[in-house]
């Protein structure tokens, strides 16, 4: 990974972002600086956005939000959709309205596909064909995930490289996108990537990131964190969503990870241990898709593994840009 940071010397006004996989400490460590600068927080997260999934996604306390509001949490009920062309649509504004309160905007989270998306812009890509879709979702029935994604690597290699098996929703869309277009998301990426509307965006983007070094210790602390949200009523959260009636399995909201898990557990499925077991195993599979993402972002400045270091470094680097 690079060591430096996007457009360093883009004489626009910065935003930064701060990614990294999750159990990382992201939220803590920008909850702190925003003690000591003025930073405004944007949560980059697809599950916090959904009204009622707080244990689960770990959306941060009251006391949090009240030291340190952020911005794009809480702001969709989990039936409606939530998609990276509105994260980017709804962050733009926002960075722009925190400069002009004189302040530094600092994205924070996990989903790093929205980071992508605002950098880059979006692809044209085709919209959804249900009849498309439950096909291939009957596929998938048929013969697995792992077929379907190696059919993706027969068409689409890169994609399927990107992509995890154990990842239907992305893995669908893929296929999706082919079957519709006759392209591959990749060549349609590509396609994207020569308009470069990431170099309309009103502001320059700096990323940051927390790496942990020690792998292991991360999926302990990912295992002590999923039975800590157990602990703390995640299942209850996930009953109080299933008993409204008007949610499904199919929905983004439901399919994020943990959830997932536990509306399979509730719907008889699975039994409790294995419910946890899959929901521990989905966890460390998405920190292993970040870790995937960063190690291939360019221009990434990685902070300090210890956390009072990467303070000092976020202090330092972010401080530059205080009015």
């Amino acid at each position: 990974m690079h060591q430096s940071s996007l457009r360093p010397n883009s004489p626009d006004p910065a935003a930064f972002c701060l990614m990294g996989p999750t159990a990382s400490g992201k939220t803590d460590l920008a909850v702190k600086l925003a003690q000591v600068l003025p930073v405004e927080l944007i949560g980059v997260d697809s599950a916090q956005v959904y009204r009622g999934m707080d244990i689960g996604s770990g959306k941060p306390d009251a006391e949090t939000l009240a030291m340190a509001p952020h911005h794009l949490i809480d702001i969709r009920d989990p039936a409606d959709a939530y998609s990276a062309a509105d994260f980017r649509a709804d962050a733009i504004s926002l960075v722009k309205e925190i400069h002009g309160r004189d302040r530094i905007p600092l994205l924070v989270g996990g989903t790093m596909l929205y980071f992508k998306v605002l950098r880059d812009g979006l692809a044209d890509m085709p919209h959804a064909d249900p009849r498309v879709r439950a096909e291939i979702e009957q596929l998938a029935r048929d013969k697995g995930w792992d077929a379907m994604h190696a059919e993706l690597a027969a068409v689409d290699p890169e994609s399927a490289e990107r992509i995890h098996p154990n990842d239907p929703q992305r893995l669908q869309r893929a296929l999706e996108v082919f079957r519709v277009s006759g392209k591959t998301m990749t060549d349609l990426r590509a396609q994207e990537q020569a308009s470069r509307l990431a170099d309309s965006l009103p502001f320059g983007l700096r990323f940051l990131a927390i790496v942990p070094e020690q792998r292991q210790r991360l999926h302990d602390r990912i295992a002590q964190r999923f039975q800590s949200m157990l602990d703390a009523g995640f299942v209850a959260e996930v009953e109080q969503l299933f008993s409204r009636g008007d949610l499904s399995a199919d929905l983004p909201a439901i399919k994020s990870v943990g959830y997932r898990q536990i509306w399979q557990y509730l719907s008889g499925q699975i039994d409790y241990d294995e419910m946890v077991e899959r929901g521990i195993i989905a966890t460390r599979q998405l920190a292993k898709r970040q870790f995937t993402w960063l190690r291939s972002w360019p221009e990434l400045t990685v902070l300090g593994s210890q956390c009072g270091d990467s303070l000092d470094e976020l202090l330092n680097i972010v401080g530059s840009a205080s009015i």
